[in-house]
């Protein structure tokens, strides 16, 4: 139990740090270029869907995973449309910066990889009818 009685607290820090564990292990990153991987990640995924089906993904995530996923989020600016595999990878290369971060093809492989393993396999499956074919084929359904 936490010294403060908030073991909610302790336990969505507990579950977020095993969320960068995952993917910092997956892609061979330290805790701080996966959690911009991860937040990079998320927010072109959520971008992408429609504003019920980004608040149906973000009502399955960790509290504090949540946090990241919906920071700076505009609904009235989705979903973003994105044609090709290429443009999905150069509109998450956008976010990943840093001469440390993974490569915008590997990094959506991998975050598609950490959600199908954390979270159900019914918001999986909406998310992979929401995306492009060639995303879905291309990244999701090889992740």
């Amino acid at each position: 139990m936490s010294d403060l009685g908030l073991s909610m607290i302790d336990d969505t820090v507990n579950e977020t740090n095993n969320w960068l564990n995952t993917l910092g292990q997956d892609l061979g990153l330290n805790h701080q270029h996966a959690y911009h991987t991860l937040r990079a990640g998320l927010h072109t995924v959520r971008d992408r869907l429609t504003v019920d089906e980004a608040s149906a993904l973000g009502a399955q995530l960790p509290h504090l995973v949540r946090g990241i996923y919906y920071e700076n989020w505009r609904p009235a600016d989705t979903p973003v449309t994105t044609r090709s595999t290429s443009q999905y990878c150069e509109e998450l290369g956008a976010h990943l910066v840093d001469a440390h971060d993974p490569d915008p093809e590997a990094a959506a492989r991998a975050i598609f990889r950490l959600l199908k393993g954390k979270l159900g396999s019914g918001i999986m499956q909406k998310i992979r009818e929401s995306l492009p074919k060639d995303v879905a084929e291309d990244l999701y359904d090889t992740a």
